[in-house]
């Protein structure tokens, strides 16, 4: 086995250990662990961390300990299935952000299912995106990023402020977004022997914590189901070795169908949210996040 496969290997049997929740029934313990992952491996000398709290919520400012550009923030939404993670966990993904695109950096953290199943997540969510606001922010000012729950919630806070007739954000960047609670993609079949990280009892928990007795068809819990006429544009990330593959690409065709300006790149051999990972892919994709990011701002 060549080396860097190995590597890629020994990474992979670790993001599964993380990602195991199923296996694990306490779920605290499961979130304490996946803090301490984002502790680990977020830490970062070239970017600072600010916390601050909206109401009774806990979000964290990141940013780069250099001079950099304050005009534009990315407005961060954790993954974790809904259940878990946190801005801690997040940090593997929100330092490596603000490095790439010398911007802040903000992420809140949401409540979490089963505890507060939907619509909690969304409504914390809409207070994040309120505060941005108070502080001075336009919304032309704020790209949403976020990966896996987190990018549903990205597109579902977007659904949102559309259908109160908000102004929308800047651009959306979602990686190895959860789009469709349904499970109706083939690669819910075809690709749950190679997925490294997520299986059908995973998602099947997810789905009862967040949404048990709910239409899953509702597009503010599975966004695929969306209308985007008018959204804003929009970068898409994936591996395909996951699960999640069709949630992507399903996005990526409905968005096109609406004539939304989106771009997605699935990246071969790569499992799911494998930005998290410190290694040569995962700064080679943060970096067309960037690029994306960019564009979307000059």
């Amino acid at each position: 086995m060549a080396k860097s496969d190995k590597r890629n290997q020994n990474l992979m049997n670790l993001i599964k250990r993380v990602h195991s929740v199923v296996e694990n029934a306490d779920i605290e313990k499961y979130r304490q662990s996946q803090d301490y992952f984002g502790a680990l491996l977020g830490n970062s000398k070239e970017t600072t961390v600010k916390a601050v709290r909206i109401g009774e919520m806990y979000g964290e400012w990141i940013a780069v300990n250099r001079a950099h550009m304050k005009k534009h923030v990315i407005l961060y939404c954790h993954g974790g299935g809904y259940s878990t993670g946190s801005s801690q966990y997040a940090r593997t993904l929100t330092t490596k952000l603000a490095v790439s695109t010398s911007m802040d950096v903000f992420s809140f953290d949401y409540r979490l299912a089963p505890e507060h199943p939907y619509p909690a997540a969304l409504e914390d969510a809409v207070a994040a995106w309120d505060y941005l606001m108070l502080l001075g922010y336009g919304a032309r000012d704020v790209v949403i990023a976020g990966d896996s729950a987190g990018g549903n919630l990205a597109l579902a806070l977007t659904l949102k402020l559309k259908e109160g007739e908000r102004l929308l954000p800047r651009g959306l960047v979602l990686m190895s977004p959860w789009t469709d609670l349904t499970s109706s993609g083939k690669s819910y079949g075809n690709k749950k022997e190679v997925d490294p990280v997520l299986n059908e009892e995973y998602i099947g928990q997810m789905i009862q914590n967040y949404a048990s007795g709910q239409d899953l068809e509702n597009p503010l819990i599975s966004p695929v189901f969306g209308d985007f006429e008018g959204f804003p544009s929009t970068y898409i990330q994936v591996g395909d070795n996951e699960m999640l593959l069709n949630d992507a690409t399903l996005l990526h065709k409905k968005m096109a169908k609406a004539n939304v300006s989106v771009k997605i790149d699935i990246f071969k051999g790569m499992w799911h949210v494998f930005q998290m990972s410190p290694f040569k892919t995962a700064y080679e994709a943060m970096d067309k996040n960037a690029e994306f990011i960019y564009d979307v701002c000059r």
